[in-house]
Protein backbone atom coordinates (compact mmCIF):
# COMPACT_ATOMS: atom_id res chain seq x y z
CA UNK A 1 0.00 0.00 0.00
CA UNK A 2 1.07 3.62 -0.91
CA UNK A 3 -0.24 7.00 0.48
CA UNK A 4 0.54 10.13 -1.03
CA UNK A 5 0.07 12.98 1.84
CA UNK A 6 1.18 16.49 2.27
CA UNK A 7 3.95 16.82 4.32
CA UNK A 8 3.56 19.15 7.52
CA UNK A 9 6.85 18.89 8.57
CA UNK A 10 10.00 17.03 6.34
CA UNK A 11 12.34 15.02 8.48
CA UNK A 12 14.29 12.36 7.04
CA UNK A 13 12.90 9.29 5.64
CA UNK A 14 12.14 6.88 8.36
CA UNK A 15 10.39 3.71 9.06
CA UNK A 16 8.96 1.70 11.62
CA UNK A 17 6.45 -0.37 13.12
CA UNK A 18 2.65 0.92 11.97
CA UNK A 19 0.75 1.86 15.63
CA UNK A 20 -2.72 2.89 14.48
CA UNK A 21 -4.90 4.85 17.26
CA UNK A 22 -8.79 4.40 17.14
CA UNK A 23 -9.15 6.68 19.42
CA UNK A 24 -7.55 10.41 19.79
CA UNK A 25 -4.84 10.90 22.56
CA UNK A 26 -3.89 14.04 24.59
CA UNK A 27 -0.51 13.84 24.94
CA UNK A 28 -0.47 15.94 27.52
CA UNK A 29 -1.02 13.74 30.38
CA UNK A 30 -1.79 10.79 27.97
CA UNK A 31 1.94 10.42 26.80
CA UNK A 32 4.78 9.79 29.36
CA UNK A 33 7.61 12.30 28.24
CA UNK A 34 10.11 10.13 29.63
CA UNK A 35 9.23 6.52 28.30
CA UNK A 36 7.48 7.67 25.33
CA UNK A 37 4.34 5.10 26.68
CA UNK A 38 0.92 5.65 26.31
CA UNK A 39 -0.12 6.68 29.47
CA UNK A 40 -4.01 7.11 29.55
CA UNK A 41 -5.84 4.91 31.03
CA UNK A 42 -8.60 5.26 29.55
CA UNK A 43 -7.08 5.04 26.17
CA UNK A 44 -7.44 1.70 24.43
CA UNK A 45 -3.69 1.21 23.81
CA UNK A 46 -2.49 2.44 27.26
CA UNK A 47 0.78 0.65 27.58
CA UNK A 48 1.78 0.76 24.21
CA UNK A 49 5.71 2.43 23.33
CA UNK A 50 5.38 5.04 20.75
CA UNK A 51 9.44 4.70 20.28
CA UNK A 52 10.72 4.26 16.65
CA UNK A 53 7.11 3.81 15.67
CA UNK A 54 4.90 5.12 13.34
CA UNK A 55 2.41 6.63 15.05
CA UNK A 56 -0.94 6.74 12.57
CA UNK A 57 -3.79 8.63 14.02
CA UNK A 58 -7.19 10.84 12.46
CA UNK A 59 -6.29 13.68 15.67
CA UNK A 60 -5.11 14.61 18.54
CA UNK A 61 -6.99 15.93 21.91
CA UNK A 62 -5.83 19.40 21.82
CA UNK A 63 -3.63 21.17 24.79
CA UNK A 64 -1.15 24.02 24.12
CA UNK A 65 1.51 21.75 26.27
CA UNK A 66 1.28 19.17 23.64
CA UNK A 67 4.13 20.95 22.05
CA UNK A 68 6.00 20.52 25.35
CA UNK A 69 5.38 16.78 26.03
CA UNK A 70 6.92 16.14 22.39
CA UNK A 71 9.77 18.31 22.86
CA UNK A 72 10.17 15.85 25.74
CA UNK A 73 9.71 12.97 23.48
CA UNK A 74 12.76 14.11 20.84
CA UNK A 75 14.96 14.65 23.84
CA UNK A 76 14.45 11.74 25.43
CA UNK A 77 14.44 9.68 22.55
CA UNK A 78 11.30 8.01 22.48
CA UNK A 79 9.48 10.08 19.72
CA UNK A 80 7.54 8.06 17.43
CA UNK A 81 9.71 7.58 14.20
CA UNK A 82 6.73 9.76 11.60
CA UNK A 83 3.61 10.99 12.83
CA UNK A 84 0.70 9.92 10.06
CA UNK A 85 -1.88 12.41 10.86
CA UNK A 86 -5.63 12.77 9.51
CA UNK A 87 -5.97 16.23 10.77
CA UNK A 88 -2.50 18.44 12.01
CA UNK A 89 -2.31 19.83 15.09
CA UNK A 90 -0.14 22.86 15.06
CA UNK A 91 0.61 22.75 18.27
CA UNK A 92 2.02 19.13 18.44
CA UNK A 93 3.95 20.49 15.37
CA UNK A 94 5.27 23.47 17.07
CA UNK A 95 7.24 20.97 19.48
CA UNK A 96 9.17 19.57 16.77
CA UNK A 97 9.83 22.81 15.17
CA UNK A 98 11.67 23.95 18.83
CA UNK A 99 13.34 20.63 18.81
CA UNK A 100 14.80 21.48 16.05
CA UNK A 101 16.23 24.91 16.86
CA UNK A 102 17.70 22.97 19.88
CA UNK A 103 19.52 20.84 17.92
CA UNK A 104 17.63 17.62 18.42
CA UNK A 105 16.69 15.07 16.03
CA UNK A 106 13.17 15.47 14.43
CA UNK A 107 10.75 13.48 13.01
CA UNK A 108 8.61 13.86 9.77
CA UNK A 109 5.07 14.16 9.79
CA UNK A 110 2.82 13.72 7.29
CA UNK A 111 -0.76 14.55 6.67
CA UNK A 112 -3.56 12.12 5.09
CA UNK A 113 -7.29 11.58 4.78
CA UNK A 114 -9.48 10.59 6.55
CA UNK A 115 -10.23 7.80 3.90
CA UNK A 116 -6.69 6.54 4.02
CA UNK A 117 -6.26 6.90 8.01
CA UNK A 118 -9.17 4.59 7.96
CA UNK A 119 -7.24 2.01 5.61
CA UNK A 120 -4.47 1.86 7.48
CA UNK A 121 -6.40 0.50 10.62
CA UNK A 122 -6.34 -2.98 8.95
CA UNK A 123 -2.55 -2.57 8.92
CA UNK A 124 -1.35 -1.56 12.26
CA UNK A 125 1.42 -3.26 13.36
CA UNK A 126 3.00 -3.59 9.52
CA UNK A 127 6.28 -1.93 8.80
CA UNK A 128 6.14 0.98 7.21
CA UNK A 129 8.50 3.78 5.86
CA UNK A 130 7.51 7.67 4.82
CA UNK A 131 9.46 9.69 2.26
CA UNK A 132 9.62 12.45 0.14
CA UNK A 133 5.34 12.86 1.19
CA UNK A 134 4.68 9.15 0.80
CA UNK A 135 4.04 6.50 3.37
CA UNK A 136 4.87 3.26 2.19
CA UNK A 137 3.19 0.29 4.36
CA UNK A 138 4.35 -3.40 3.93
CA UNK A 139 1.41 -6.46 4.39
CA UNK A 140 0.21 -7.50 7.61
CA UNK A 141 2.07 -7.28 11.14
CA UNK A 142 4.88 -9.62 9.86
CA UNK A 143 5.31 -7.56 6.05
CA UNK A 144 7.99 -5.19 5.21
CA UNK A 145 7.70 -1.78 3.11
Amino acid sequence: MELKGTVVHPGAPAEGRLLVLEKPISFWGGVDPLTGAIMDPRHPRHGERLGGRVLVMERTIGSSSSSAVMLELLRNRVAPAVIVVGRTDAILVLGILVAQELGYSTIPVLQVGTPDIARLHERDGARARVQDGTLQVGGGAQGSA
